[in-house]
């Protein structure tokens, strides 16, 4: 009994163009799967669905919209990312309901329509698109937000919201003496956020037999310096009991820890990157008034000797912020913190430094360290 092909089985543009261009590298074949898309116009409602699967595909994996769109933005251009934008958007309803951190990500994306082009380029620009999407790996899985009782997720603490005003208001200011107090008050309030979290926590543990468990957050930590940033950010995580795993190909860690000191490790980080480059700006401007011409080296350095001191100075902080009858509770957290990291990344290695070869730019880092707004905090009782 022999078959033949009937006209359905006969593969469609999209089949047609997907086979040639997302399957291959070559710009010839680029070339042949967007001429075939650009001749087709009564393909396109098909070619958008397409890319929704493709959306659907890397939530699937593990990914999330920042994740995706600042890969996109890093390998193919501003374009890419507007479409890659408006096809996460168009998906959106199709989606099951997440948190308020995935919600706050399909904020941030552009709202930028994509250009209008001819067909041929639009074309082009999709299947360079899709390919990236169709290659990307399976990713750790992130969990999703703590909820409150009612299954709601918990909303942000009053005290959270002082913490973002302070360290706005010290970034913003030109005063290093006005600067410091500010930074030093949200650092205070910092403790006392993580401690206070801790204690209810416990609490309710004993009283109703539920339990807080440590999530995980995606950080971007991008180019350029990207290797300096990410021990940055590892000081910082630390210093608020969690734990920083870096993702050099994919631009971003992964810090595990409980809500409220993920919270403060993304607000800190951000700060101190804001005014590590306030500073490196104003040391590279002392180095040229003084005739010597600087290099990426001289940038390199600095970042790397700022996020070493940094984090001296961190640990050093961290020693005294609690009292010894608090020590239980923030051990057993650790303990925790570090078997989700393990269940997460039971192999890691670890990253030398590289490009540290300016004695001047680590010499800046290393003071610029010491300015930065990172006051000990006060023992918490």
């Amino acid at each position: 009994m022999s078959s033949t092909n009937s006209p359905s089985d006969t593969p469609g543009p999209v089949d047609r163009a997907f086979q040639h261009a997302l399957y291959a590298d070559t710009d010839a074949a680029l070339d042949t799967g967007a001429s075939l898309l650009a001749v087709a116009p009564e393909a396109d409602e098909e070619l958008d669905r397409r890319g929704r699967e493709f959306v659907a595909a890397a939530w699937r994996r593990g990914w999330q919209p920042a994740d995706v769109v600042r890969l996109v933005r890093r390998e193919l251009d501003d374009a890419h990312v507007r479409l890659l934008s408006a096809l996460i958007r168009a998906q959106r309803p199709d989606d099951r309901p997440r948190g308020p951190r995935w919600t706050a990500q399909l904020d941030d994306l552009p709202t930028e329509a994509p250009p209008r082009t001819d067909r041929f380029s639009h074309a082009t620009a999709v299947l360079e698109l899709y390919r990236l999407l169709l290659r990307l790996p399976a990713l750790e899985p992130l969990d999703e937000p703590v909820t409150t009782a009612t299954g709601q997720p918990r909303p942000e603490s009053r005290m959270l919201g002082r913490i973002r005003a302070l360290l706005a208001k010290a970034e913003a200011t030109g005063f290093p003496q006005e600067a410091e107090a500010l930074s030093a008050k949200a650092q205070e309030l910092m403790a006392r956020h993580s401690i206070d979290d801790a204690l209810l926590a416990s609490r309710t543990h004993a009283s109703h037999a539920t339990k807080d468990v440590p999530g995980a957050w995606r950080i971007g930590v991008e180019p350029p310096y990207e290797q300096a940033k990410a021990v940055l950010l590892d000081a910082v995580a630390t210093a608020n009991h969690c734990r920083a795993v870096w993702n050099e190909p994919f631009a971003f860690s992964t810090v595990v820890g409980f809500e409220a000191d993920l919270e403060v490790v993304e607000l800190l980080h951000t700060s101190l990157l804001v005014q590590a480059q306030t500073a490196m700006t104003r040391a590279e401007a002392a180095q040229r008034a003084g005739g010597r011409k600087r290099t990426k080296t001289f940038r390199q350095s600095f970042l790397a000797a700022y996020a070493h001191r940094i984090g001296t100075r961190l640990a050093e902080a961290a020693q005294t912020q609690v009292t010894q009858d608090l020590l239980p509770v923030l051990a057993s957290r650790e303990v925790a913190v570090t078997e989700r990291l393990d269940g997460m990344f039971p192999e890691t290695t670890t990253t030398r430094l590289r490009g540290v070869s300016d004695e001047a730019g680590w010499v800046e880092g290393s003071e610029a360290a010491d300015r930065a707004q990172v006051a000990p905090r006060r023992p918490l009782r």
